[in-house]
C-alpha cells in the first residue's frame, strides 16, 4: 500500500514539473515575441492617434444649401405657359406654392407663380422654365447653411439629453417642492426643444426644396420704344380716376358725418315736440295806453291859433 502511494506521489510530482516547464517556455516565447516586435516611433504613434481622433471628431458632411431663383419670361400664351410650368414642376416631384394673376387695362395678362422643386432637380426645372418664352430677367442665389444645420442638430441632441436627465430626476424625487421645481424646469426645456425642432424642420424644407419665382407676361405687356409722353386719352383717364377718387372721399366723409347728423336731428325734434311744449310760459305784457293827443285849434285860413288869441 505504501509502495502504491509513493508511486502515485512520484507521478503527480513529475506531472507538475512538466507543466511548470511548459509555462516558462510559453512565457519566454511571449517575451521573445514582444522583444522581436518592431518598436514604433513615439511621434508617429502620436500623429496616428491624432489623425484618428480628428477623423472621428469631424466627419465630412454633405453641404446644406438654400437655392432660390427668379425668372421673368415673355410668352405668347400665358395660360399655356403656366400649364407647362405646373407640369414640369409636378414631374420633378415639386408643387405650386403660390399663384397670382392680373390683367392690365389694355388686356395684357401677367401671372406670378412660386414653385417648390427638389434641390437635385433644380437646374433641370430652371432650364425648362427658361425655354417657355423670351427670357427678360433671371436672378439666382445659393446660401450655404451647413454650419447652421450642424449647430441646430447638436443643440437638439443636447436638449434631448437634458430633458431625459430632468425626467430621471423627477422619477427619484420624493418631496413635493422638488417635483414642482422639476416640472417647471422640464416644461422650459421641452419648449426649447420644440423650438429647435421647428427650426430644424424649416431648414430641412428650405434646403430640400428649391424656390423658383416665375413671372409670365404676355406679348405687349411691356412698354415699347416710344418716348413715353402721355397723350389726351392718358390725361382723360387720369382725370376720370381723380374724379372717382374725389367722389369716393366725399362718400366716406358723408358716411362718417351721417350718424352725428341723425343724432342732432333727433335731439332737435325732441326739443320742439316734447320738451319745449311742457315748459311754463311767461304771461304776455299788455302795453298801458297813454293820454290821447289833443287837436290844436286852427283859424279859418288853416293857420294854428296860439294860446294868446284864445
Amino acid at each position: 500500500m505504501r509502495t502504491q502511494v509513493r508511486v502515485l506521489a512520484g507521478v503527480l510530482l513529475t506531472a507538475s514539473l512538466a507543466l511548470a516547464g511548459c509555462g516558462e517556455s510559453g512565457g519566454d516565447s511571449k517575451k521573445s515575441s514582444y522583444a522581436d516586435a518592431p518598436t514604433a516611433a513615439p511621434g508617429a504613434g502620436r500623429g496616428a492617434a491624432e489623425d484618428g481622433k480628428s477623423a472621428r471628431r469631424s466627419p465630412r458632411l454633405a453641404p446644406s444649401v438654400i437655392r432660390t431663383a427668379s425668372l421673368e419670361v415673355e410668352v405668347r400664351d400665358v395660360p399655356g405657359a403656366l400649364a407647362k410650368a405646373r407640369r414640369v414642376t409636378e414631374d420633378a416631384g415639386g408643387y405650386v406654392g403660390e399663384e397670382s394673376t392680373e390683367r392690365d387695362d389694355d388686356g395684357s395678362e401677367r401671372t406670378r407663380v412660386v414653385l417648390r422643386v427638389p434641390a437635385e432637380r433644380y437646374e433641370e426645372v430652371l432650364g425648362s422654365l427658361q425655354g417657355t418664352g423670351k427670357l427678360l430677367r433671371r436672378t439666382a442665389r445659393a446660401q450655404d447653411v451647413t454650419d447652421q444645420v450642424v449647430d441646430v442638430d447638436s443643440r437638439i441632441k443636447s436638449e434631448r439629453a437634458s430633458v431625459e436627465r430632468v425626467r430621471k430626476l423627477m422619477d427619484r424625487a420624493d418631496k413635493l417642492t422638488d417635483v414642482v421645481a422639476l416640472e417647471g424646469e422640464l416644461s422650459s426645456r421641452e419648449a426649447d426643444l420644440e423650438a429647435l425642432l421647428a427650426q430644424q424642420a424649416s431648414l430641412k424644407d428650405r434646403t430640400g426644396l428649391a424656390t423658383i419665382t416665375l413671372s409670365l407676361a404676355g406679348r405687349g405687356a411691356h412698354p415699347g420704344a416710344g418716348d413715353g409722353t402721355p397723350g389726351f386719352l392718358d390725361a382723360l383717364s387720369g382725370g376720370w380716376h381723380a374724379f372717382l377718387t374725389m367722389l369716393r372721399w366725399i362718400a366716406l366723409v358723408v358716411g362718417a358725418v351721417l350718424p352725428f347728423a341723425a343724432l342732432l336731428a333727433l335731439l332737435v325734434f325732441l326739443w320742439r315736440r316734447v320738451v319745449r311744449p311742457r315748459l311754463p310760459r311767461r304771461p304776455a305784457q299788455t302795453p298801458v295806453p297813454g293820454p290821447l293827443p289833443q287837436a290844436r285849434p286852427v283859424s279859418e285860413d288853416g293857420a294854428p291859433v296860439s294860446g294868446e288869441h284864445k
